[in-house]
């Protein structure tokens, strides 16, 4: 495990537990002292799978020292509604959606893509018809669609408690 990032050793620690306790770890990031592990499931996560991953994530740390040396927050979260995609399989899982990639530097053509992911194949994905290496993606996600504002409500008129628009319909007893 020398060889490999503080991102990738803890992937690698924490990955199994995470995906026996019915997570998926979607992505390690280290941003100085903050460690932030992101996690998901079918159906999403919610506080209470935040609190038992983020148990589960400290508890391995702990039992391996040398995988994270030194003073660290940790930070476990969701994906949410614009998700990392870092690995072929993340990929796959959202062929047809629309996401936006951001190329490494030198990466022959724009280095901001955004459309629909149409494949994922040996060696790359491709976006709106262009064919991105995985290994010049420096980073990539979903992205989220606003849905159309439906019909508006009329919001002008005074409700009672029971629901209905005061004095609509009803007669008063003098």
């Amino acid at each position: 495990m020398a060889d490999l990032t503080a991102s990738e050793r803890v992937r690698a620690l924490v990955g199994p537990s995470l995906v026996s306790a019915g997570l998926e770890l979607v992505d390690v990031e280290l941003h100085g002292p903050v460690l932030k592990v992101t996690v998901d499931r079918d159906g999403g996560v919610d506080l209470d799978a935040i609190s038992d991953a983020t148990r589960l994530v400290s508890d391995r740390l702990d039992s391996d020292p040398d995988v994270f040396p030194g003073r660290y927050t940790l930070e476990v979260s969701s994906p949410g509604v614009e998700r990392p995609l870092r690995t072929p399989e993340q990929f796959r899982r959202f062929v047809g959606e629309l996401i936006a990639v951001k190329t490494l530097p030198g990466t022959e053509g724009d280095r901001r893509v955004e459309g629909r992911l149409d494949s994922v194949e040996e060696g790359g994905v491709v976006v709106a018809g262009r064919f991105i290496a995985h290994a010049d993606i420096e980073r990539a996600r979903t992205v989220f669609v606003w849905p159309e504002p439906g019909p508006k409500k009329d919001l002008s008129a005074p409700r009672s408690k029971s629901g209905s628009k005061a004095g609509a319909g009803r007669e008063r007893a003098s």
